[in-house]
């Protein structure tokens, strides 16, 4: 009998994106997209609700951004395995990428030729990454080694992320109430512990920080 194709979540902000990516998995006979979504809280919400096998995740998307998801989905649905889709050849996402959970981070402007490779290595639960970035990236690791300097933290919890997100985005601590249904108190309590930890003065500075941490494209 032949196995059922491989049940993939696709999540990107933007349709254009996700029409090419669909075309690309669907025409491969072990790849099928199940579902679609345009942010990170509608692709937790799509794994709750349905049987996923694979997530494909766009990093910079708006409300939950991929790497936030990706956390998300490692505590609730870990038995998804998750590729991160982005158009940053950047360290620092990459190495986020893998601290979220990801096993796989392919860029954009590759798809064609590293994808469908991707998505395969991942059902085998095997991790993948672009053959351009390998030795880039474990050169600056060993470096970092060798200099005693350690990978940063996690400072924030998950719920700060959320807030800093939305404060960096422009949203009033009403409209951020609303969005995650929680009181105007509890989103000023959470402004004022993130400004304190990070030792930042305003929004301004907060919105520096989310992009940064990539919780938001500069």
């Amino acid at each position: 009998m032949t196995p059922e194709p491989a049940r993939i979540l696709l999540a990107d902000d933007h349709a254009l994106v996700r029409r090419g990516v669909r075309l690309i998995l669907d025409a491969e006979p072990d790849l099928k997209v199940v579902a679609e979504v345009s942010d990170g809280h509608e692709a937790v919400a799509a794994a709750r609700s349905q049987p996923i096998d694979l997530a494909i995740l766009d990093i910079a998307m708006p409300r939950m951004t991929g790497l936030q998801a990706a956390r998300e989905l490692a505590a609730v649905r870990p038995d998804v395995r998750v590729l991160m889709l982005t158009m940053y050849d950047n360290e620092q996402y990459f190495f986020q990428a893998l601290k979220a959970g990801a096993s796989g981070y392919v860029l954009k402007s590759v798809l064609d030729r590293d994808l469908i490779e991707a998505c395969r290595a991942a059902m085998r639960g095997e991790p993948f990454l672009y053959a351009g970035a390998v030795t880039r990236l474990v050169r600056s690791y060993l470096d970092r080694v060798r200099q005693g300097i350690d990978l940063p933290a996690q400072i924030l919890t998950a719920r700060e992320e959320e807030v800093l997100k939305l404060v960096a985005e422009g949203n009033s601590s009403k409209e951020i109430a609303e969005i995650l249904t929680i009181s105007i108190k509890t989103v000023e309590r959470h402004r004022s512990n993130m400004l304190q930890k990070l030792g930042l003065r305003d929004r301004l500075d907060l919105t520096r920080y989310a992009i940064r941490a990539g919780l938001l494209e500069p």
